[in-house]
């Protein structure tokens, strides 16, 4: 049989990000030009495209770094909601940055207005929620050298 049955499988949204920090355990948000709420770097993981070479990809063409990220440290599905199909969001270990690391940064103007290092009070005000629910549990499994199976940003068992 010549056909590909996976074809005909469902396809899910994928997106895949770095959890940057900095040497007082802030992490790095960016402030999207296309929407009100903060995000954490990173970005859709394109046809053909490996989650780790599109986290790759996005922090050089968002913060204009080449980073190499660590392990996986949290898998989020993410429900549908109204305008948006289900999805995979994958974080990566973007480990510490050095002060002259931060200092390179440069943001696309028409992509990203600015970017901050947050702390969990900063992130929480700045992210919406799923995102903050997301980075705690990204954190604790860095700190813990495990990796979080979350839904909706909440861990599952």
């Amino acid at each position: 049989m010549s056909d590909d049955f996976t074809a005909t499988l469902p396809r899910k949204r994928m997106g895949a990000g770095a959890l940057l920090s900095d040497d007082r355990g802030r992490v790095l948000l960016v402030e999207p030009a296309y929407k009100d709420s903060w995000e954490i770097p990173g970005g859709v993981v394109e046809a053909g495209e490996s989650p780790y070479a599109a986290v790759v990809r996005e922090l050089e063409e968002e913060l204009g770094l080449t980073i190499d990220p660590g392990r996986l440290l949290a898998a989020d599905w993410v429900p549908p909601r109204p305008g948006r199909t289900e999805g995979v969001m994958l974080l990566f270990d973007g480990g510490v940055l050095a002060p002259e690391q931060a200092a390179r940064i440069r943001l696309p103007a028409a992509e990203l207005l600015s970017w901050a290092w947050c702390d969990e009070r900063a992130a929480g005000e700045r992210l919406p929620e799923l995102l903050a629910r997301r980075i705690v549990a990204a954190r604790r499994a860095r700190d813990d050298g495990t990796a979080a199976y979350l839904e909706n940003g909440y861990p599952v068992a």
